[in-house]
């Protein structure tokens, strides 16, 4: 038996896993050739009900309102998922396969004998919006890197070289290497998964299942199949099936740094008079404006955009319900507002540097990150200057 495949005795139940590569076409084979020799009562899919559908259906992207979703606080988020489906894309293209393809494949081999199939995968919103949630500005920024890093790499990957990642040192050393670049992440992606995949399993009741998982998963699914077995945990997952509630301290730590610099420059006034009291006041908002206006200009936003970027951060900065990378993304809608064209070329434009800048959708949402994170690093650096002269 292949490397990849692997069988699993819960007491009279056998539960076979098919440990996949996303974009191999060794996969896709693999997962149908063992659906049809091993004849299970059940085909489990490691893919959610909403990617079925857009898979099915395509994205459905003229439908986006990115003002919208920069409204609601999703721009970070929008552009991570964005950079990551760029990538698969990529990766898909150079091996003539479409992300998820083996998925699907196994779904269509499930059909066509009659076999019943399940989609055991949390909603990946749902699992973007945890790893988001629990990672911090430093990470997310990090996050975002890596994911627009890999979109825009022109490296070429060989079937040869995914085959490798299946290998369980390979896996091991790539899980070793996120969990130290972003624990947070990882335990999100990959950890929690590795339990919502077992139990979706587990709760099946057939008594010959094939899992199609990816092959990272297949060490963590069968270890909680395990403890499952044993009674040691419930198969309950309903605490990682919804967003955790930020406590008072995630809630008011974004009134901390415009607390600072308000307190800074009261002390600055009372020790030394108003006239250094002024004097820190224009290094911040200089600092804090030419950083965020910097950052709207490497996006090459529109000269309004750059100039209200500059006169709008200290604003923003003072007001944590507003963000200077929300300011800078509504002026360039307006002056650079999305086509049709933009929403209908957007999966194909975020595989390319060029197609993230050329593209309206994207560029609108590199406008709010740049300035955004232009901005913070403005305030940060700020601090520690203030905080000199308050108490100098």
């Amino acid at each position: 038996m292949p490397q990849t495949i692997r069988t699993i005795q819960l007491g009279e139940r056998q539960i076979i896993l098919v440990g996949t590569a996303h974009i191999s076409k060794e996969s896709i084979e693999e997962a149908k050739e063992t659906i049809r020799q091993e004849e299970p009562g059940r085909v489990c899919v490691e893919i959610d009900m909403g990617r079925y559908q857009a898979i099915q259906q395509g994205s459905r992207w003229e439908q986006l309102d990115i003002i919208k979703v920069l409204k609601e606080g999703k721009g970070f988020l929008l552009l991570a998922n964005l950079a990551l489906a760029g990538f698969q894309k990529r990766l898909g293209a150079d091996l003539g396969t479409k992300p998820g393809e083996e998925m699907m494949a196994a779904i269509e081999t499930a059909q066509e004998m009659g076999i019943p199939w399940s989609a055991i995968d949390r909603e990946v919103q749902l699992t973007l919006k945890r790893a988001w949630a629990k990672s911090n500005l430093w990470n997310k920024s990090k996050l975002l890197a890596s994911l627009i890093e890999s979109a825009f790499s022109r490296e070429k990957v060989s079937e040869s070289d995914l085959e490798k990642l299946k290998e369980s040192n390979e896996l091991e050393s790539m899980m070793n290497e996120l969990a130290e670049f972003m624990p947070s992440v990882k335990e999100v992606l990959i950890d929690e998964r590795d339990r919502y995949l077992a139990t979706k399993i587990f709760e099946t009741t057939e008594q010959k299942v094939v899992a199609v998982v990816g092959a990272g998963h297949m060490n963590g699914i069968e270890q909680w199949l395990g403890k499952l077995q044993r009674g040691e945990v419930a198969a309950d997952v309903s605490d990682i099936e919804d967003m955790q509630k930020p406590g008072w301290f995630a809630k008011s730590a974004g009134w901390l740094i415009p607390l600072l610099i308000v307190a800074l420059i009261a002390i600055g006034f009372f020790r030394s008079g108003s006239q250094a009291s002024l004097a820190m006041i224009e290094r911040w908002i200089l600092l804090n404006g030419s950083l965020a206006a910097l950052g709207s200009l490497v996006c090459m936003a529109h000269p309004v955009t750059i100039i209200a970027s500059f006169l709008l951060a200290p604003v923003a900065t003072l007001n944590p319900v507003l963000a200077i990378g929300l300011f800078a993304a509504v002026i360039e809608a307006h002056f650079r507002k999305p086509t049709v064209q933009d929403a209908e070329n957007l999966a194909d434009d975020v595989t390319s540097f060029k197609g993230f800048y050329k593209n309206r959708i994207t560029h609108i949402l590199l406008v709010f990150f740049l300035s955004s994170i232009g901005g913070m690093i403005g305030n940060f650096i700020a601090l520690p200057i203030l905080a000199s002269r308050a108490i100098g």
